[in-house]
């Protein structure tokens, strides 16, 4: 186990980050805007691309949104607080920020057009967003020599792409910590996740922090990504894991926003088994989801949850939580202890410690590339460990060369609340290493 550094009130956007004087022309322009795109759902903050001087700097994020699988409105909506936040204050050490937004509908189609307008629109960075289909966008951003900051963290090349630049650990420490703990409280385990190719690389992330702990692999059982009901697999799961009487078992589901409808069926099916105990990733439960689903007599009462950060309560959360209360406050969309809105904000942070290191030099996509790869080392006060990108980095060996912070927090559902099961957090690097993702 290893702690992180004592949380600190930072400064919102960064902790280092340098204000030059305000400058009249620089701050002419209106409030943020949103426009529509028809062909790619996207949306922008006027202005051109960064530059040299006072230019602005562009950059995009993106996310699904009104999909019948999982939607992340939550990360594109923050975007554009923050940069209506940091406008208002001088911009990004001087230069103002305009956000693109993209909505990719969970559609390879749509995924690959949100790239190419970031290309059309000379954005330098992708950051804090959520895509499931990797192989569509990320060949169009290498083309352009675009780097991707702060990915949600769904897809494993998010954590090989030499242009990828993660946050945290992404579904591989999550399932591999959640594998961890699982190991040493359950018997048979059955993993309920998406027939999708992202869903394929769940089952070997999860096996092996159970496998670590001298426990059987888990029983893998594939689900329809967007189904309105989940009986069949609800039985299933619990046949799966009710064999042994005196060594109950427990059901992980993880299928994003589909996993409260799957809860839905399995509390009906799992009425004649309350021994089975359930467990899941951050992402796929929130204390929303937990809320809705019945507090402490819903079916997450005892389920442990894996996160990537210190819960929302952390003082190191005060910054976000100010730029939402000044620039987004009754917006539905950004919920504080979402961790797609939490990996959005961490995004930008690193963005602007970047844009902080270049001086009064030209912010480009080659600029903001070259200072991650020369080793800039990035603080976020105190919610991640401090970032740092190679490509030689530890876990380079098992197939993720970019994934630089393995480090997951424990939850666990206690009387209807979702609480820190364990002070700090938990280093899954040794666990990934032993991973067979290959």
């Amino acid at each position: 186990m290893t702690g992180r550094r004592p949380s600190r009130s930072a400064h919102p956007g960064g902790l280092r980050r340098r204000f030059r004087a305000t400058r009249t022309g620089l701050l002419s322009a209106g409030a943020l805007v949103a426009c529509a795109s028809l062909a790619a759902g996207c949306g922008v903050v006027p202005g051109t691309t960064g530059g040299s001087g006072d230019d602005p700097i562009t950059v995009m994020t993106w996310a699904p949104q009104d999909t019948g699988a999982t939607n992340k409105p939550g990360m594109p909506a923050l975007a554009q607080a923050y940069a209506r936040w940091i406008n208002d204050r001088g911009g990004l050490d001087g230069r103002r920020l305009n956000v693109l937004t993209c909505n990719d509908h969970n559609d390879s189609v749509a995924a690959a057009k949100c790239a190419r307008r970031a290309v059309k629109e000379n954005a330098v960075a992708v950051v804090g967003s959520y895509s499931q289909h990797a192989d569509s966008f990320f060949p169009v951003l290498e083309g352009a020599g675009i780097p991707y900051i702060g990915g949600y963290g769904i897809t494993n090349t998010e954590f090989t792409s030499p242009l990828s630049y993660p946050v945290n650990g992404g579904q591989p420490a999550l399932l591999a910590g959640l594998g961890s703990t699982l190991a040493r409280t359950c018997g048979p385990v059955a993993l309920v996740r998406p027939d999708t190719i992202a869903g394929d690389q769940l089952p070997v992330l999860l096996d092996s922090g159970l496998t670590s702990g001298g426990h059987e692999r888990a029983q893998d059982q594939r689900a329809a990504e967007d189904a309105t009901e989940y009986g069949g697999q609800s039985q299933r799961a619990l046949e799966r894991t009710t064999t042994d009487p005196e060594d109950p078992g427990c059901v992980v589901p993880v299928l994003g926003d589909r996993t409260g409808t799957f809860m839905d069926s399995f509390r009906r099916a799992r009425a004649e088994h309350p021994e089975v105990r359930t467990a899941t990733v951050l992402g796929s439960v929130d204390q929303t989801t937990i809320n809705a689903s019945g507090g402490p007599s819903g079916p997450y009462e005892g389920a442990y949850v894996t996160g990537w950060y210190p819960s929302v309560s952390d003082p190191a959360w005060s910054g976000m939580k100010k730029v939402i209360k000044e620039e987004a406050f009754g917006d539905n969309d950004i919920d504080a202890a979402d961790a797609g809105v939490q990996t959005t904000w961490i995004a930008y942070t690193v963005l602007a410690e970047i844009v902080g290191s270049l001086g009064d030099g030209e912010v480009s996509a080659d600029t903001v590339r070259r200072a991650l790869d020369g080793g800039l080392k990035i603080g976020t006060g105190g919610l991640t460990p401090s970032l740092q990108w190679t490509f030689a980095d530890k876990l380079a060996a098992v197939g993720f060369p970019r994934l630089v912070n393995a480090e997951v927090t424990l939850q666990v559902v206690r009387e209807g609340r979702l609480v820190s099961a364990r002070e700090g957090a938990v280093d899954t690097t040794r666990v990934l290493q032993n991973a067979d993702v290959n």
